[in-house]
Order: structure tokens, then C-alpha cells, then sequence
């Protein structure tokens, strides 16, 4: 009875594994297609469109509140308005209000180069995700956190969609070699 049981329930297990799948790798695929789009056509990746898309609607105050607005944190954010202002195509300038406040808006050539790109791919997921109810958006960020448990991922704050990992403190061994290396000189 037992493997009659398990023979029933095991096709069922693997079609919503291999469905949850296609799902995943639909998605995935349109993100890093996007991204590359992005890349290719306008010299930006699709974190630097979506940091873009958000500067388009008003100029931010601070970092933190660009992170905010984009659903990341701050160090993450900032790495991407670097570049972004390396390219010309954000503006820092300080905030008249707080001297220790850095204000963010698109450059002329920002302007120009968001008004030819499509929506960033961010912006569309948001969206998509936004459009599920609330119970529904819940649910679906608990599974998400326990896929990622069960595959052992870092739980630590990920870096923006698309945008590289942030470079990696130096390694215990490669500190102490080189501070070798420094003495010996």
C-alpha cells in the first residue's frame, strides 16, 4: 500500500518541481536576456536602468533614500550611482540643506539615454509582483527565503539585480602575505 501510495504521489511531485522550474528559468531568462539588452544597446546594465528610472521621477536627497526607493541597501545602491556618475550620467551635487548630503539627479545625457531604453527589468518584476495580492506577495517571498535556505545561500543582503558582486575584503591568508611583502619590501 505504501508503494502504491508513493508511485501515485511521485509523478505529482515531479511535474510541480519541473513546472516551478520552467517558471524560475523563464524568468531568469528574461532578466539576464534584459540585461544584456541593456547592456549592448545603451553601455548600462539593467540595475544602472532601474537606478535611472528612479532618478527620472524626482531627484533623491540621499543614498539611503535611493535605496529605499529601489529596494536595496545603500552600499549596493551606491557602487551603481558611482558608475553611473563616472559615465556623466547622474549628477552629485550637495544639498543645500545638509552639507553632508549628497543630492542625485539625472545629467542631460541620463535624460537622453533613459528616453530610448525600455522599462528596466526591475521595474517590470516589481511590478508583476506588485500586481499579486498581499497574502500572495507574502507567501511567495517565505518560499523564496526557504529555497534559498535549503540551497545554503548567504543570507546576507544581495547586491542589485544585474549589478556585480561587490569586491571581496582580502582573505586572511592574502592580508598576511601581503603585509609580508610590505616588510620585505
Amino acid at each position: 500500500m505504501v508503494a502504491a501510495c508513493y508511485i501515485a504521489w511521485a509523478p505529482m511531485h515531479f511535474e510541480a518541481t519541473a513546472e516551478t522550474l520552467r517558471a524560475l528559468r523563464r524568468l531568469v531568462r528574461a532578466l539576464r536576456l534584459a540585461d544584456r539588452t541593456a547592456e549592448a544597446r545603451f553601455g548600462v546594465s539593467a540595475a544602472q536602468l532601474f537606478v535611472l528610472e528612479q532618478l527620472s521621477e524626482r531627484q533623491m536627497r540621499s543614498l539611503s533614500e535611493l535605496a529605499a526607493r529601489t529596494l536595496t541597501d545603500a552600499s549596493s545602491v551606491s557602487v551603481v550611482v558611482q558608475k553611473l556618475t563616472d559615465q556623466g550620467l547622474v549628477v552629485r551635487s550637495v544639498d543645500p540643506e545638509d552639507a553632508r548630503r549628497a543630492m542625485l539627479r539625472l545629467s542631460a545625457a541620463g535624460r537622453r539615454l533613459l528616453a530610448r531604453a525600455p522599462a528596466s527589468p526591475q521595474s517590470r518584476l516589481i511590478s508583476a509582483v506588485e500586481a499579486l495580492p498581499s497574502l500572495q506577495r507574502r507567501q511567495l517571498a517565505t518560499l523564496l527565503d526557504r529555497v534559498g535556505h535549503e540551497m545554503r545561500l548567504d543570507p546576507g543582503e544581495p547586491p542589485m539585480l544585474f549589478e556585480g558582486e561587490p569586491s571581496r575584503r582580502p582573505t586572511r591568508r592574502r592580508a598576511v602575505l601581503h603585509r609580508r611583502k610590505r616588510r620585505s619590501g
